[in-house]
């Protein structure tokens, strides 16, 4: 990596997210900032498909956190999970590490209780420029609206383990009425609630916005399946960890040679790194021992792969006659 690569990657923003697997953890993401370069894996840890998804998680996210420092990572260092992860546990690694959170909250009674609290003149409106999928309603939403109040999760534990932030609302008009169950308060009469727990220093727009940011481990999740782990599973998990390992190792080498190629390649999937970088239609001579690489003449991927050739190599010795 030369200088000025690892120089940009130092200054990125960097976020650890939790995401529920099939068949293993699927967790511990490192991102660098999007403008910057594609996300990388910090950590992985295969499960069986029957364990709780928070079973180990609070170990995973000191794992990742310790390996983003590791790699000089500094600036806003966000632990992001899904209600899956709405556990002390979770978000007192989160804290260990020097990191904020950002949680879904699940919607136990303390939650609702808070929800119903806010007062209807503090809901903010927000409009998305582009549509979102809604799971829950199996539609795309641009509009919605936000409010946020101050919440301690976690009440019915020891005092030492209750956890202050904020609780950061979104709600959607519902369009299916008859969808809410008999006896549904008035809370979920006309609206669904999503509820996210955090302390983040962003503002509760930004904070909402970058929540829902969510969706970027899909990516990388399907980046994955697209290559090593279209091989899983086999019939034995010591097989399976391994070859887990080796897709991760795999995938972030591939990362850091498209950050080294270009900028195009640094945000690119691993399957055009590999397509354009990696697969070089070069013909090999040997010619004194050495061995020479012919490249295709006007090869579209030339700049790119002399970029990562000199990065990691350094410049070729010019031919002399």
């Amino acid at each position: 990596m030369t200088r000025s690569s690892h120089s940009r990657l130092r200054q990125a923003g960097r976020r650890v997210r939790v995401h529920r697997g099939q068949g293993f953890e699927r967790v511990a993401r490192d991102r660098l900032h999007p403008d910057v370069c594609a996300p990388v894996i910090a950590a992985t840890r295969l499960r069986r498909g029957g364990t709780n998804s928070a079973r180990g998680a609070a170990r995973l996210v000191t794992d990742a956190l310790n390996t983003a420092k590791a790699c000089g990572g500094s600036g806003l260092v966000t632990v992001r999970a899904d209600s899956a992860y709405y556990t002390s546990d979770v978000i007192a690694a989160a804290r260990r590490g020097g990191a904020r959170f950002s949680v879904t909250a699940r919607m136990n009674h303390t939650v609702v209780k808070a929800i119903s609290e806010i007062e209807e003149s503090t809901w903010v409106p927000i409009h998305y420029p582009n549509a979102i999928w809604d799971e829950a309603e199996q539609r795309f939403i641009s509009d919605a609206q936000v409010a946020e109040v101050p919440f301690t999760a976690f009440t019915s534990r020891r005092q030492s383990e209750h956890i202050t932030g904020r609780l950061i609302v979104r709600r959607v008009k519902r369009l299916n009425p008859t969808s809410v169950s008999q006896g549904q308060g008035e809370l979920f009469a006309d609206y669904r609630h999503h509820g996210v727990f955090t302390d983040s220093p962003l503002t509760m727009l930004q904070a909402e916005s970058d929540h829902r940011d969510h969706a970027i481990v899909e990516q990388v999740i399907a980046d994955l399946k697209a290559s090593a782990l279209a091989h899983l599973p086999s019939g034995s998990f010591a097989a399976n960890s391994a070859w887990l390992v080796l897709a991760a190792i795999a995938f972030n080498l591939t990362r850091a040679a498209g950050t080294l190629a270009s900028v195009f390649h640094a945000k690119a999937t691993t399957a055009t790194i590999r397509r354009q970088l990696i697969a070089v239609p070069a013909r090999l001579a040997s010619s004194a021992r050495r061995l020479v690489m012919h490249l295709p003449k006007d090869w579209p991927w030339q700049d790119g792969w002399d970029g990562l050739f000199n990065a990691a190599c350094g410049p070729p010795t010019p031919a002399t006659t």
